[in-house]
């Protein structure tokens, strides 16, 4: 499971590097459009705003894989060894059952509710069970990187 986390990271980081750039040269059109051409796009702010959603999400997975979430580590400085490896390993566990009922039982959810309902977006008329798609796929990554976590905590 280890061995594959640097393809995961490599992968994940391409993923957002292709999703940031393609908001950008959205929003640059939308701009464009705007103000040179007078008349805007219909579909620039709605692409950018799910854009931004999958970046902000896949964001967070990413960081977290990465350890470069917000922390609070001021009661493992004061404790032994042993416990602070327990105190890690329970952290861990705390949010793989978080994210396993918001990310997956909820996210799940939610596409299930979005895609039985038809929701679609208005301007690009794309299903809205895809755009929230992310959570779910967020939500097994990031318990990805907490099994690696618990498993191997040099990571």
């Amino acid at each position: 499971m280890l061995k594959y986390k640097k393809k995961v990271d490599s992968s994940l980081s391409w993923t957002l590097t292709i999703l940031l750039s393609v908001m950008v040269i959205d929003v640059i059109w939308g701009v464009f459009t705007r103000y040179v051409m007078t008349e805007q796009s219909s579909w620039t702010d709605e692409l950018a705003r799910f854009l931004m959603i999958w970046v902000g999400v896949l964001g967070g997975a990413f960081a977290s894989g990465q350890n470069k979430h917000i922390a609070i580590d001021l009661i493992s400085n004061y404790i032994k060894p042993v416990n602070r490896e327990r105190l890690r390993i329970f952290g861990n566990i705390i949010i793989i059952i978080f994210i396993s009922a918001i990310f997956l039982v909820g996210g799940l959810r939610y596409v299930y509710i979005s895609f039985y309902l038809g929701q679609r977006s208005p301007a690009l008329n794309i299903p809205m069970g895809v755009v929230y798609n992310i959570f779910p796929i967020a939500g097994f990554i990031i318990i990805y990187y907490r099994i690696c976590k618990i498993k191997n905590k040099d990571i």
